[in-house]
């Protein structure tokens, strides 16, 4: 799929016309400038066009956050088949302007001049932004959805025409023959990417652990907390295996976040965590699993997803037995939900532990992937029942579980049928948790069990 960038200085209105081509809200739109800072990458269509869209960081004044911020984005003009230089319709050409101008007619790529905000008809538009030397300026205004059809006209001169997909090319060819269902399935899931995102508290190296996974500095860090504002997910390849590799901001107690934008980008890493599959949460070694750490976590599990603890930058804890020790045991208490969670010793700058981090990951992708036969279940059930009996009801009769069966995966989800469902206590499903866990190596995984009451096949006979 080909490839098209959007640069132009910050606040003309770039991630407003990314989620417009995108048909989403993927990128965070503030009245604030610089709010984009990472390259933002989807999916986008217009018309009959689909192609690669990057969204990119504003070119402003020169500090240096923003040097970084404007090496990213000429990345991407380089990596770019054709950019879409956006400018402000309602001002004349500014400084930066003929800036960015200057480096893209170097760039030697297709240009494509939009100037946005024109919501209605700009006298000076002929005769300012002719200057930047980018050919003719095209009138949008991506808030409304105006001047679209322009663009689309103008792309279709310039994208290059698309061969066969390549979703089509990786699609496994699958014998229904010879392979059995578990089989197929398997071979289907290998076949999608993994959804994998990376949260924690800000600065704890989120973003250069993700970069050093990467290889490459790709994403902007920095010693200063809160760099990244925006969720942004890269496709990657690790040993042969499709991911969606999501970096997101820091989440910060409820009680500290006050300006506006900081709550978007909290919502915005809370949609990463509901799109994930799996999720690592990075803690700072020399500050284990604080509150917030443990709330973040309990999110991850109350969604239902898989959950990997990194504890980043080891190489600078001196007592690394006693740390670990003490953070298991945290886990262990504090979240009583999931037993066993995997916890994984890293460096983000060394890449110590990464290569056994990522395997744990798809270990646990697998399991949470995971089916139960429904005699297995029973025999199991039967075997928990005698060694702990259910509890006696208000009746004066024990609780009776008739039987039991997995109704879904991701997490794995138990129904367990019962003519009396609602007198069990939340002890005794503890109790079934973790003999699940024991039995059939779902440790780490979030499961699922739920009582339902089994019909009454006498109950329409007595009403008749």
């Amino acid at each position: 799929m080909k490839t098209v960038a959007i640069v132009g200085r910050t606040n003309v209105g770039k991630s407003t016309l990314f989620n417009r081509l995108c048909g989403r809200r993927l990128a965070i739109v503030h009245d604030e400038a610089g709010v984009t800072r990472d390259r933002k990458e989807a999916e986008a269509h217009l018309m009959d066009l689909s192609f690669r869209l990057v969204d990119t960081a504003g070119l402003e004044e020169t500090t240096e956050l923003a040097q970084a911020m404007w090496q990213q984005t000429q990345t991407a003009v380089m990596e770019a088949d054709v950019v879409l230089a956006v400018v402000d319709g309602r001002e004349d050409v500014m400084p930066l302007d003929v800036k960015m101008a200057q480096v893209l007619r170097k760039s030697g790529k297709k240009i494509i001049l939009l100037a946005n905000k024109c919501e209605g008809k700009i006298a000076h538009l002929a005769g300012s932004f002719y200057r930047l030397g980018l050919g003719d300026p095209i009138p949008v205004s991506a808030e409304h959805g105006l001047g679209l059809s322009d663009l689309h006209e103008a792309l279709k001169k310039v994208l290059p025409k698309e061969e066969r997909k390549p979703s089509e090319e990786q699609q496994p060819i699958i014998d229904e023959k010879i392979l059995h269902d578990k089989e197929k399935e398997r071979l289907i899931r290998q076949s999608k990417p993994l959804k994998l995102a990376i949260v924690g508290r800000p600065n704890v190296g989120k973003s250069t652990l993700i970069n050093t996974l990467l290889g490459k500095e790709r994403l902007l860090t920095g010693p200063v907390a809160g760099v990244t504002r925006d969720a942004v997910t890269i496709p990657w390849e690790w040993r042969g295996r499709q991911i969606l590799l999501t970096d997101t901001a820091g989440l910060r107690k409820q009680g500290k976040i006050e300006h506006e934008l900081e709550k978007i980008s909290v919502a915005d890493t809370l949609n990463a965590i509901d799109f994930a599959e799996v999720v690592i949460l990075v803690l700072d070694a020399a500050q284990p699993m604080e509150k917030q750490d443990l709330l973040i976590a309990s999110k991850v599990l109350n969604e239902g997803r898989c959950l990997l603890i990194a504890l980043n930058k080891w190489d600078t804890v001196e007592r690394q037995k006693q740390v670990l020790n003490a953070l298991k045991e945290k886990l262990a208490v504090s979240l009583q939900q999931v037993k066993g969670l995997p916890v994984h010793t890293v460096s983000a700058k060394t890449g110590y532990g990464l290569n056994r981090m990522m395997s744990d990951v798809f270990q646990l992708y697998e399991l949470w992937n995971k089916r139960v036969p429904t005699h297995k279940l029973n025999d199991f059930l039967a075997q928990m029942t005698q060694a702990h009996p259910t509890p006696v009801a208000s009746n004066g009769k024990r609780i009776p579980m008739k039987y039991m069966t997995q109704v879904s995966t991701r997490p794995p989800t138990f129904v367990i049928f019962s003519s009396n469902p609602d007198s069990l206590p939340e002890s005794y499903l503890r109790y079934l948790s973790n003999g699940l866990r024991s039995a059939y190596g779902l440790e780490g995984v979030p499961i699922r069990i739920t009582m339902r009451k089994r019909a009454n096949p006498y109950e329409k006979q007595g009403k008749k």
